[in-house]
């Protein structure tokens, strides 16, 4: 959990709420009761499969169901590729997505046995990529795998879960969060406004709204990446072919690299924000 502000927008929204971080997940719960939300919490790695399952089943146990997921643990360690070690990026791949993969194969599994059971319910799963992942940034090898993993994970198990009546989308947000705020360069870029009365185009509550949205039965998208800081919101295409040569038949090597010298060195794209 980068940032509380989706439990909490979803707390005041009428969700019952479970809670995971690797240490304190309580002290967010315990804001959600004391404004009169449900919660509940969970400390716990969720690289590790255990507590994906843990989650799961503290959910259907404590509120009876399980309709939203939403995967936001991630953390980096940003090194450029000549100096990091195999430490620094196994870590970050595992945390970003082993940990996706725990908890969304734990509620698959349980929507599968409902689905099995004849119960349908309007179901999510809300994942978070990053400009990182989607663009590309300097020094950032093992977290750009990772967030690329994430929006590729995404495309997959929305296509492999609408059998069971769950929508799967993905953000890539720009927001001040602890990832963002390890980063110098990135740090200085997200700052609050000296003005406290200025529109806080950074702060993590402006991504919350798109997330609950997304994960309501109100959402008309599946399998879709969306940028998001501030008031703006994009669509990612995704991966897409804009320039093309097709020979119908065997390329000679001469003849290929006179035809690829042809094209264009670079394929415009647009970004949305850092994260």
């Amino acid at each position: 959990m980068v940032s509380p502000e989706h439990a909490l927008l979803f707390a005041r929204q009428g969700a019952s709420v479970v809670v995971n971080d690797l240490r304190g997940a309580g002290a967010v719960a315990d804001e959600i009761v004391q404004a009169g939300g449900q919660a509940v919490a969970l400390d716990g790695d969720v690289g590790e499969m255990a507590t994906g399952a843990a989650l799961v089943d503290l959910a259907v146990k404590t509120f009876g169901a399980l309709h939203v997921v939403v995967n936001n643990a991630g953390f980096i360690r940003d090194k450029m590729v000549a100096s990091m070690d195999e430490q620094d990026f196994d870590a970050v791949i595992r945390v970003h997505l082993r940990g996706t993969f725990s908890l969304t194969q734990a509620a698959a599994r349980h929507w599968k046995d409902e689905t099995k059971l004849g119960r349908s319910a309007a179901r999510a799963i809300v994942n978070t990529s990053s400009v990182s992942g989607l663009h590309g940034i300097i020094g950032q090898f093992n977290y750009s795998a990772a967030k690329a993993g994430i929006a590729a994970m995404t495309i997959v198990a929305a296509q492999e879960l609408a059998r069971h009546g769950a929508r799967v989308n993905c953000i890539a947000p720009g927001a001040r969060t602890a990832p963002v705020l390890a980063t110098p360069a990135f740090a200085a870029l997200v700052a609050a406004p000296e003005d406290p009365a200025a529109f806080d185009h950074f702060h993590p509550r402006n991504v919350a709204p798109l997330v609950a949205y997304l994960a309501s039965e109100r959402c008309v998208f599946n399998g879709q990446v969306f940028g998001v800081h501030g008031g703006f919101i994009g669509m990612y295409r995704g991966w897409s072919c804009d320039h093309v040569i097709d020979r119908k038949g065997y390329w000679d090597l001469e003849e290929l690299a006179v035809a690829l010298d042809a094209f264009p060195r670079t394929l415009p794209t647009n970004t949305s924000a850092v994260g």
